[in-house]
């Protein structure tokens, strides 16, 4: 896929579910679960233990029905890392320009982090594809729609403080998508092997979501 090709695919969704777990064991079946459930966009961040393993798997076992990406990116080596093993996507809590140039050297999308104004600006202009404003929950709905005001091209995804009911309002506050992880994947149920609780929260995610579109 070319970015390009990425990048409409993900705001189709418009949903991206951040897989942090401390069981790398876990991952693969929770993956599975979420995309049951209708999410499509899959963010492993790299504070999950031995993730760069599970990339290529994960990758390969779910590469037609989810795109793969890396979050809590952080230097130049793990975006190279991340792509040579398949990842199609980054995104990292901080706007680092150097992240960009090499994801964009390689037709790989980014979502920069940011925070402020002059932050989502700056990011938005050194060519992030999607600015990550984070964390979301400090801010506020009012908060994108503050900003979308003055800069309706501005394409931004909130993430902190999206639930699996009020994603819907953030995207009609001006989001193109929304990143959820937490209120996602609940831990004992993780814990407990109980995947289709994983699979209803999704569905629930993305019935606020389609209700908004609508």
């Amino acid at each position: 896929m070319s970015r390009n090709e990425i990048l409409q695919a993900v705001l189709h969704n418009k949903a991206f579910a951040v897989v942090r777990l401390n069981d790398s064991t876990k991952v693969l079946p929770v993956v599975e679960a979420i995309i049951k459930g209708g999410i499509k966009n899959i963010e492993l961040t790299l504070t999950t233990p031995n993730s760069f393993e599970i990339l290529p798997n994960l990758v390969k076992e779910f590469e037609n029905d989810s795109v793969v990406g890396v979050g809590s990116v952080l230097t130049t080596e793990q975006v190279s890392r991340s792509i040579e093993l398949g990842a199609k996507y980054i995104v990292s809590p901080v706007f680092i320009k150097s992240i960009i140039d090499i994801a964009h050297q390689n037709d790989v999308a980014v979502m920069s982090g940011a925070f402020s104004p002059t932050e989502i600006f700056n990011a938005n202009e050194y060519g992030s594809d999607i600015v990550k404003v984070f964390p979301a929950d400090i801010l506020g709905m009012a908060f994108f729609k503050g900003i979308k005001a003055p800069m309706p091209h501005l394409k931004i995804m909130p993430t902190g403080g999206v639930s699996l009911t009020n994603a819907g309002e953030w995207i009609k506050a001006g989001a193109c998508a929304v990143g959820i992880g937490s209120a996602l994947m609940n831990e004992d149920a993780i814990e407990n092997g109980d995947y289709d609780l994983i699979t209803n929260n999704a569905e629930i995610l993305m019935k606020s979501i389609n209700e908004a579109c609508n």
